[in-house]
């Protein structure tokens, strides 16, 4: 099969090309797999972490890619919940242990034995790729593939963080950050919520304006100060300041959720500006998310085809990874971008 492989992390600003086409065995599914024919794979900030070794894979040389659409090829023994040819999609968690405290009390996505798509394992960035048929989802029929991809993670993810701000109707949001994620969003807010008002917090004018066409009531850039105080507030940054920004906008009683794999090490000046009484006092509060689990992505789904929800979308031939990876790179980003497979 053709793939594009991560043979080494590397640095984005002294290579370009940090994926090379490869031709790899086709992979065969043991006991409980399906092989799935990949059509489509969603390209997200986390692969620039494993790129660039912020988020260190284990192994290499390694297929990325977790925003996965594509039909059933095969079955592995025991394999019997989906049908030759039916179309699944295949998220960022891969499997757990199961037996776990976390497993056991619906928070698999803490699991210490978590497996990442595309991480732990080889991803989508290929033709096929195997995975367990109880980390497999039915895509509802009237979304696309293209369309589909993003909902596994920007969207999941998305779904996820905005369940854990505890937002209710007539409060107001913040989103720190403009990109897959947070545009998703902003269309489960305009659609479940009447009368929350969004306020985005973007650096790039671009992803402003497109805020405010999906319905924003103000943008601004990061550093700016909004009208009025935030109830809750998403960061999807991967940087260490917008927290500071946020939690300064933040309402006493309100709450911050980071909605991250990882931020980039503060540095001292950035640590210095953590002040108690402006940032942390009147019971203010910080929650992180870590990872999803499958109910969020089959929740999300049926929501999804529920809304009619499009995502906006960029596709790019597999072969053109590296492309789709730089202009997400350097913040050239509307909704989000797929990789057309097949």
């Amino acid at each position: 099969m053709k793939a594009m492989i991560l043979k080494r992390c590397c640095s984005l600003e002294t290579n370009r090309d940090p994926l090379e086409v490869a031709v790899l065995p086709d992979p065969c599914p043991v006991e409980d797999e399906i092989l799935l024919k990949v059509n489509v794979c969603g390209v997200c900030h986390t692969e620039l972490d494993e790129i660039e070794g912020r988020v260190l894979p284990p192994k290499f040389p390694l297929v990325l890619g977790h925003q996965v659409v594509g039909r059933v090829a095969a079955s592995g023994p025991g394999a019997s919940n989906f049908g030759i040819g039916e179309r699944v999609g295949v998220a960022w968690i891969h499997s757990v242990c199961g037996v776990c405290k976390f497993c056991s009390s619906g928070t698999e996505n803490l699991c210490r034995k978590f497996i990442a798509t595309g991480r732990d394992v080889n991803g989508g960035y290929a033709q096929y790729m195997t995975v367990s048929e109880s980390f497999v989802y039915r895509i509802p029929q009237q979304i696309s593939d293209s369309e589909a991809a993003p909902l596994l993670c920007a969207g999941a993810i998305g779904y996820r963080s905005l369940h854990l701000t505890g937002l209710v109707d007539g409060q107001n949001l913040g989103l720190v950050g403009f990109g897959a994620s947070a545009h998703l969003i902003l269309k489960m807010v305009r659609y479940r919520f009447r009368l929350v008002k969004v306020f985005v917090f973007a650096r790039n004018a671009e992803e402003r304006e497109f805020s405010r066409e999906l319905g924003a009531v103000w943008a601004g850039d990061i550093s700016e100060v909004p009208p009025e105080k935030m109830d809750c507030i998403i960061d999807t940054t991967p940087v260490w300041k917008p927290v500071l920004a946020a939690l300064n906008n933040l309402e006493a009683g309100g709450r911050l959720v980071i909605n991250a794999i990882r931020k980039e090490k503060a540095d001292k000046d950035t640590l210095l500006q953590l002040d108690y009484a402006n940032h942390l006092w009147r019971e203010k509060e910080i929650k992180s998310v870590a990872n999803v689990c499958r109910r969020d992505v089959s929740e999300f789904l049926t929501l999804a085809a529920e809304m009619e929800i499009k995502p906006e979308i960029q596709e790019f031939p597999l072969e053109q990874a590296n492309r789709a990876l730089l202009e997400l790179r350097t913040q050239k980003i509307r909704g989000a971008k797929v990789l057309r497979i097949a």
